[in-house]
């Protein structure tokens, strides 16, 4: 496993072990309360090779049950920002609120998928899926209801006794974004979650995020450089700047739902993407500053 895969595993445990802890602003939907709440949020860590200023002054709102995209150039403060909405480091300054409540440690009603799915591969699948349980000292045979249902839902009843390595890539991902609702957070963040699978498993799982989305009513922010990806599945597009990150459009979809595959080769998806793809700031041409059309 890489360092970063395994600060994902890290942090995702850090979630499930605490789990008891209880520019213009991207305003959420106009009538609709705001679920989360990101007010000025900055960044600055050190690393060994000195300060890096990842977020400055970014502010959002996402209504109750709204699917957003945050998107933006790889390097951005992406995923730093979703870190912080998860409780798994804190602001320079800023805050994020779920709920009208402070998020400054991970939070039961948060759940997290990342870039890997992040499998134990001493682990059967099912197991995977207990762990968050077993970490919060709950029963998993509890909510076996629960998890039999998502399992079906994803197309892995079947595969409870398979190892991680035994699976697909898709496959693996598909457990994950099970594990993380099986314990039935109200938001979920997603991090890249299908930028290492191929195009075609990464439409369907786009497909079935739609469709667990409009099946179970969750608040979910998820995290891409990839435009089309992003409006595809959003209700709002949050469109950052180039590192330190801050908001510099916001984009509401109007494609009706639910939206099939067919969609993408319509000329309005095509006008959509071509208008937000002009709005992106690369900054000064930096290497790792690239956003994909498709």
């Amino acid at each position: 496993m890489t360092l970063i895969g395994r600060m994902r595993e890290v942090a995702w445990g850090a979630i499930c072990a605490h789990g008891h802890w209880a520019a213009s602003m991207g305003g959420a939907a106009i009538g609709e309360p705001a679920k989360l709440v990101v007010e000025h949020a900055t960044k600055r860590y050190e690393t060994r090779s000195g300060l890096v200023h990842a977020l400055e002054d970014y502010s959002m709102r996402v209504s109750d049950g709204e699917l957003v995209c945050v998107l933006g150039p790889s390097g951005c403060g992406k995923s730093t920002l979703l870190w912080a909405m998860a409780g798994l480091h804190d602001l320079t300054s800023g805050q994020v609120l779920l709920d009208g409540e402070p998020v400054t440690r991970p939070h039961p009603q948060i759940g997290m998928v990342f870039q890997e799915a992040n499998l134990l591969p001493w682990r059967s699948l099912l197991k995977n899926i207990h762990l968050p349980f077993e970490i919060k000292h709950l029963r998993p045979q509890d909510h076996s209801d629960r998890i039999t249902q998502l399992l079906e839902r994803v197309g892995l009843l079947g595969f409870e006794h398979k190892y991680p390595r035994e699976l697909s890539g898709g496959m693996q991902q598909r457990a994950s974004i099970v594990r993380s609702l099986s314990v039935d957070p109200s938001l979920l963040l997603m991090d890249e979650p299908f930028g290492a699978l191929d195009a075609f498993t990464r439409d369907e799982m786009n497909l079935l995020l739609q469709e667990i989305w409009l099946e179970t009513g969750k608040t979910i922010v998820f995290i891409t450089h990839n435009i089309a990806e992003a409006v595809f599945l959003a209700d709002r597009i949050m469109v950052m700047t180039p590192r330190p990150g801050r908001l510099a459009n916001v984009f509401t979809i109007d494609l009706p739902r639910p939206r099939p595959l067919e969609v993408t080769a319509q000329p309005h998806f095509f006008e959509l993407v071509a208008e937000i793809k002009g709005s992106i700031d690369h900054g000064d041409s930096r290497a790792d500053a690239v956003v994909e059309l498709v």
